[in-house]
Parts: C-alpha cells; sequence; structure tokens
C-alpha cells in the first residue's frame, strides 16, 4: 500500500533534478563557447585547469556539505547543544586544507605545467580560486540542512553557472587568454559563497568538534576518491596525450551529465524511503523501490545513450568540426553508461544498508581501474583510451556493489515490481 505520506518520485525530486537540469546545461554551454572559441590545444588546457580545479576543491571539502546537513537537519532533535558554531567546526580544517593545496599548487605550477597541459600562467589562478571554489560549495550545501531547496538552486543550479557562461564569453568575445578565462570561470564563486553564508547567519547551531567529525571524517576519505574520479580523466588525458586530445574527450563526454541528472533527481527521492526501509528490515519495501527507481532510471537514460550511438559524429560538430573524431569516445560512453542505469542506483543501496567501508572500497578499485587503463591505453589511443579507462572504472564502481547487494539482500535490479515504474507511482 502507497503510505499517504509519500509523493509521486518525478515531484519528489522535481527541486533537485531542475537545480541539476541547469547547472548541467551552463556547463554544456561552456564547453560549446570554448571549442567553438578556441584552437583545440587552448580548449584542452582550459579543461584540464577546470577539471583539476574541481577536483581539488572536491578533495579539500572534506564531505563537510552532507556533515552539515546533518546536524543542521537534526538541530531540532538535539537543541541547545554545547560546542562551537557548526559552520566553524566545519569550516575551519576546509579553509586549512584547501589553503595548504592552493600555497603547494602556486608553489609547483610550473613544475607540473608541462606533465598536465595546463599553462603556467594557470597554476597562480588555480591557487586563489580553489578555497573560494571549495568553501562556496560547502556553504551552498549547509543551506539545504534547514530544510529549503531554494537557496541551492539560485545558487548551486542558477546564479554561479550561469555567471561562468557570461563571465567566460565576456572573456572570449574580447580575446582573453586561458590565465584570464579560467579565472573568469571561478569567479562566482565568492559572491554565490557571501550569499549562503549571509542565508545561514543566525540560524545555525552549535555542536561539538569530535561529534561532527566523527560523524563526518569517515565519510571524508570515500568523498575525495568520488572527486578524483569524477575529475580525474580529462587531467590524465591532458597530461598522457596533449591538452588537443583533452579537449576532444571533454567535447565527448559532456552528455554523460544526462544519466548523472536522472541519477542525481532519483537518489533524492528514493534515498530516505531506501534508508527507513532496510533500517526497519523492510527488504519487499527496499526491493519496490530499487526495481522501481532502476525502470525509471532505464526509461528515461536508455533512449539518450543510444540517440547519442547514432547521432555522435553529427551531434559533436556543434563543437567544432574537428570534434566529430570524437564518435569512437561516444560509442564507449553510451555503452558503458546504459549498463551503469540497468545496475540502478547500487551504490546509494550500498550506503542506505549501512554498508559504508564497502562502499569505499568499491570507490578505491574504481580509481585504481580507471588510472590502470588510462596510462596503459591513453598515451597509445588519446582521447578513446581515456573513455575505455573511465568505462572501466565505471563498471567496478556499479558491478562491484551490485553483486554486494545482491549477494547481501537479494536485490536485483529487476524483477516483479519493476512494472510499477509505468504506473507513476513510484515513493521515497
Amino acid at each position: 500500500m502507497t503510505r499517504r505520506r509519500d509523493l509521486p518520485l518525478a515531484r519528489k525530486s522535481a527541486a533537485g533534478l531542475l537545480c541539476a537540469a541547469t547547472g548541467a546545461a551552463a556547463q554544456f554551454l561552456v564547453v560549446l563557447v570554448v571549442t567553438r572559441s578556441l584552437a583545440p590545444a587552448q580548449a584542452g588546457a582550459f579543461f584540464a585547469a577546470t577539471a583539476l580545479c574541481l577536483m581539488l576543491a572536491g578533495v579539500s571539502r572534506l564531505d563537510t556539505g552532507n556533515g552539515l546537513v546533518y546536524f543542521l537537519a537534526g538541530v531540532s532533535r538535539d537543541p541547545g547543544s554545547a560546542g562551537s558554531p557548526v559552520l566553524l567546526v566545519a569550516l575551519g580544517p576546509v579553509v586549512v586544507l584547501s589553503s595548504l593545496v592552493a600555497v603547494a599548487v602556486a608553489a609547483f605550477g610550473d613544475l607540473l605545467a608541462p606533465l598536465v597541459g595546463v599553462p603556467a600562467g594557470v597554476w597562480p589562478v588555480l591557487a586563489a580560486a580553489l578555497p573560494a571554489v571549495a568553501v562556496a560549495d560547502v556553504l551552498i550545501a549547509a543551506t539545504r540542512g534547514l530544510g529549503s531547496m531554494r537557496p541551492t538552486l539560485f545558487l548551486s543550479g542558477v546564479a554561479q553557472p550561469l555567471g561562468q557562461v557570461a563571465l567566460v564569453s565576456t572573456g572570449l568575445l574580447a580575446g582573453a587568454a586561458v590565465p584570464v578565462l579560467t579565472a573568469a570561470w571561478a569567479l562566482p564563486a565568492l559572491p554565490v559563497g557571501a550569499v549562503a553564508a549571509r542565508w545561514l547567519r543566525g540560524r545555525t547551531p552549535t555542536v561539538r568538534w569530535e561529534r561532527f567529525w566523527r560523524y563526518t571524517a569517515p565519510r571524508s576519505a570515500a568523498a575525495a576518491i568520488q572527486a578524483v574520479f569524477q575529475r580525474l580523466d580529462i587531467v590524465i588525458v591532458a597530461a598522457l596525450a596533449g591538452p588537443a586530445p583533452a579537449a576532444m574527450y571533454t567535447a565527448a563526454t559532456r552528455f554523460k551529465v544526462v544519466g548523472q541528472l536522472a541519477g542525481q533527481g532519483l537518489a533524492q527521492a528514493v534515498q530516505p524511503g531506501l534508508v527507513r526501509a532496510l533500517a526497519e528490515g523492510d527488504l519487499g519495501r527496499a526491493r519496490e523501490l530499487y526495481q522501481t527507481a532502476t525502470m525509471w532510471l532505464v526509461m528515461v537514460t536508455w533512449p539518450v545513450w543510444l540517440g547519442y550511438a547514432v547521432l555522435a559524429p553529427w551531434l559533436l560538430q556543434i563543437f567544432g568540426t574537428s570534434y566529430a573524431r570524437g564518435a569512437s569516445v561516444a560509442l564507449v560512453l553510451s555503452a558503458t553508461m546504459m549498463v551503469a542505469s540497468a545496475c540502478g542506483m547500487v551504490d546509494v543501496m550500498l550506503i542506505a544498508s549501512g554498508h559504508t567501508t564497502a562502499s569505499l572500497v568499491n570507490a578505491v578499485c574504481a580509481v585504481t581501474a580507471t588510472i590502470a587503463l588510462d596510462v596503459l591505453l591513453v598515451p597509445v589511443h588519446g582521447a578513446l583510451g581515456a573513455a575505455l579507462g573511465w568505462s572501466g572504472g565505471v563498471l567496478v564502481k556499479n558491478l562491484l556493489p551490485l553483486v554486494q547487494i545482491s549477494r547481501r539482500y537479494g536485490l536485483r535490479p529487476f524483477g516483479r515490481h519493476s512494472m510499477a515504474a509505468f504506473g507513476l507511482r513510484a515513493t521515497a
């Protein structure tokens, strides 16, 4: 029986999907204007620089955004706890770590420039941007802990990505060099972070340092690995094959945000129900949610991947005629994402059932597989080699938890509940 408090999956995930869709569209526009305006080598250098910034910022965040969401959302259950302001507790280590990383980037940038294809002049910009990007992401995430998606939707879904499009486009029209374009891309983090901080002021509780970090620290490693996994492939292509192949790889893989977008929206809707069902030992309910969400994921994404596989030679020409050579990358991407979609939200299932250590080990295995395959394949096959390496990592990241939840709980992505997706009554 459907619980009265539950809402249809599509309605519950609408805000998250809208936020992610706007951000994804803005990312796509940035890639489009850069590839259409710069030579492939310059475009690749820009993409490698921004990917490196996001990767290092993701590591520096220490997963404090999720920690803040947990403690802010739970303040009503633990009023007046002794300690320090929760924002200070969370942001202190983030500021220190991101600043240390920034100093290292500034100090060793000239040595790293020839290795990763990022021009020497970009490294001081990355050093200055890192703390701002990391802190802004944490502050925006914290606003969700107070029960509203509106600040995230406006700041992360609209203001920051559209600000990046506007400033980067202005820089391109003015003929700016890659360092200036990188600064233009990073600059919106400052105002959105300031707005988020102002919105949070006076609304946050106090918490003991040890309590906050006892909850957050174990997740920091997994979050860092995930940040590396999401961006490392672009940096490796730039380092091993050069900036031009990195530009082609970036353009050809932009469409993978479609699958990530659908998965993110579904996860936001289904995860609370999964946690509740598994905590109560209700495997039947967990199975129903898992199988229904998997069918939704397949129905939403498979037509996109099949269409992209067929139309890639023509679609990629919107980035420039030379980018049509990335069609082989598109084929690997499409096939891999279809397999990943068919596995469903296996990592969410694993985490919801309390097996965070297994999730961490799986993430390490996925990154290791990606790096090993990239080192073997990128020097010979360039962007295609990177796609194959990324594919190997994605398959490991999905198939390992699929086997684990199947053996432990008998949960499989398809079954008698799959057809419930067509009734539009999937709930969380």
